[in-house]
């Protein structure tokens, strides 16, 4: 069977894709996965500056803060947090699996000969994808797309 057959009922968590399909949303995923990363930053950058704030407090015995500045950082930090979640959940609502938001990794369901496996991609990779691995294996059990056995078309056939 080709990558992606599914059967009539279907529901969209259980979303199978082609190889084809796998590849044309990848530039929207990656704008989508950028934006999460993008957030996840602010966030580790908002939390280093109270958690500096805090040894600081910690050492003098008290600060006169300026709470204007504190509640806008907060407010930044809020903001990034409510990014990666809007971002993910997009992401999954294509029936797409974030994987790992820290080096952009997604899994797309597809089916092979009645089973599925996950067609991989990671951010950086070129806008195909190159690599699958099995339901129970990660990244690191990620093998190339060509030793899928992917239905070939019959026109791209090469005869004996």
């Amino acid at each position: 069977k080709e990558c992606g057959t599914k059967p009539y009922n279907q529901s969209m968590s259980e979303k199978t894709f082609t190889l084809e399909e796998a590849n044309l949303l990848l530039p929207i995923l990656e704008s989508l996965l950028r934006q999460a990363m993008d957030a996840k930053d602010d966030i580790l950058i908002t939390e280093k500056e109270f958690q500096d704030l805090g040894h600081r407090i910690f050492l003098s015995g008290g600060l006169l803060l300026d709470v204007e500045h504190w509640a806008k950082r907060k407010a930044v930090r809020e903001r990034a947090v409510q990014q990666i979640k809007d971002a993910v959940e997009e992401i999954n609502a294509t029936g797409v699996q974030v994987k790992d938001i820290d080096v952009g990794l997604l899994d797309f369901p597809c089916v092979v000969d009645g089973e599925t496996v996950l067609l991989c991609w990671k951010l950086g990779e070129p806008h195909r994808i190159a690599h699958w691995h099995g339901t129970n294996e990660g990244f690191s059990g990620r093998k190339p797309i060509t030793t899928l056995n992917l239905r070939k078309k019959p026109n791209s056939e090469k005869p004996n």
